[in-house]
């Protein structure tokens, strides 16, 4: 049985990912994600009222033609967490292929609404929720099992497709958080064991290769968030934290930071309200109970109204546009287009860092800099990464002990730093640490 990978996105840029699995007659296809700079460059892109042809010619979403070729039948879609650029191109794609599609229960959801909102294409695909430590029998021959790991998004797996011939493990995207805020740390008995029983190929994230050492743990953000926050209990002015709208681990300690020192928590912007609303649905998280969110642009603007007259002092905002997006709730607070006044010693806090883009940059700068002329004071780096760093690549490849390794979910310079990496472990380029780019087919010897 042949075993064959299609890199169709992901290869050459963070974002769109899209990665097949051929063995033998049978495909699984893994995350179908959207890149999200591409759309803001067009800044009147409807996503949902888009062609996919469009936004393929915009390099928005994987360009799957690539998957006309090739021999077989697409047997699942499988998605390891609800991030845009994994899940953000199902609705343009997903009809194309006869296939269920299987995530995590957290990540179902947030493509059930996706696929709900979307306006050009009929999705009929069934979804299939299944729990990190679960498999599912995918053919005869292969099994795909869901290994619990950490990320910046709740209920984030590494997906392992048993074969004949080994096991093929997509890490993408992941970090070995020992002590995180929600969950519990990865699973390093299940993946041990994985490398025991061999693993043919890996395919790993590199986002942060060339951070030395281990990435610090969520529940040091939670610390540099507690300590700036509760350092202003007796503050009198206003006080606004923006972070990751999917990053319900950081909400859940924001909130309680804010409840901790008498304000009321309020969750700003449609996204804000998607990702919380549905993680407490789900009892994935539990918010301070005086916290209160709110979606829709008109609604947002009232709860402001509501604010400036109560008295700014009372409230602690949790709004998006920590990377300067257009039509964002701080980026809108910093042009003065919302009933809410920032004045002179007022606070904001970015609980994030800079997607490194020079789009975001020049976003960032900009209403970073409209916020000074407000007299607002700034704290910045109030955050740790959702993703591995050298040492925890390091600690993961000899618990997998990999035959191949392909280095995705990146440009070249993080791929090129990856094969650089595994060549100090005794890889060698294109011989079994292999470059990818966007639409390669590669086949994977024993």
């Amino acid at each position: 049985m042949e075993i064959e990978v299609i890199t169709v996105g992901g290869y050459e840029e963070v974002g769109r990912n899209m990665t097949a699995v051929r063995c033998g007659k049978d495909i699984v296809i893994f995350d179908m994600g959207l890149r999200l700079d591409r759309i803001m460059i067009h800044e009147d892109a409807e996503v949902e009222n888009m062609h996919s042809l469009d936004l393929i010619q915009m390099k928005a979403i994987p360009d799957d033609t690539v998957m006309n070729g090739i021999e077989g039948t697409v047997r699942a879609i499988v998605c390891t967490h609800g991030h845009l650029d994994h899940i953000g191109a199902l609705p343009k794609l997903a009809h194309r292929y006869n296939a269920p599609i299987i995530s995590t229960p957290y990540t179902t959801e947030l493509i059930r609404q996706q696929i709900a909102g979307e306006q050009k294409f009929g999705v009929n695909n069934k979804l299939f929720a299944l729990k990190a430590g679960g498999k599912y029998t995918i053919s005869q021959n292969l099994t795909l099992e869901f290994v619990r790991t950490q990320h910046s998004i709740i209920d984030s797996v590494m997906a392992v497709l048993h074969t004949p011939h080994g096991a093929v493990v997509y890490a993408n995207d992941f970090k070995l958080d020992r002590t995180p805020v929600i969950g519990e740390p990865p699973d390093f008995a299940r993946l041990t064991q994985i490398g025991k029983e061999g693993v043919l190929l890996l395919i790993t994230e590199c986002v942060n290769i060339s951070s030395k050492g281990r990435a610090p743990s969520e529940r040091i953000a939670r610390d540099l968030v507690r300590d700036v926050i509760t350092s202003f209990e007796d503050d009198k002015n206003a006080i606004l934290v923006t972070t990751f709208s999917s990053h319900v681990a950081r909400l859940k300690t924001i909130t309680e930071c804010a409840h901790e020192i008498g304000r009321k928590p309020v969750l700003l912007g449609r996204s804000m309200e998607r990702y919380s609303t549905t993680a407490e649905q789900m009892k994935l998280v539990a918010f301070p109970r005086s916290t209160s969110v709110f979606g829709n642009r008109r609604t947002v603007d009232r709860i402001f109204r509501r604010m400036m007259k109560e008295g700014k002092e009372k409230f602690m905002p949790i709004i998006t546009g920590h990377q300067g997006e257009p039509g964002s709730v701080l980026t809108r607070i910093g042009a003065g287009d919302t009933p809410y006044r920032l004045e002179k010693g007022d606070k904001v806090l970015f609980s994030a860092k800079v997607i490194p883009n020079p789009m975001n940059y020049g976003q960032r700068y900009l209403t970073e800099t409209r916020l000074r002329m407000t007299g607002a004071r700034i704290f910045d780096e109030l955050h740790v990464t959702g993703h591995a760093y050298r040492e925890d690549h390091y600690d993961f490849i000899h618990m997998l002990n990999p035959q191949h390794i392909i280095p995705s979910h990146g440009g070249l310079e993080m791929t090129a730093a990856y094969a650089e990496f595994a060549s100090e472990l005794g890889y060698t380029l294109q011989k079994d640490v292999h470059l990818m780019t966007n639409g390669q087919r590669l086949l994977v010897h024993k």
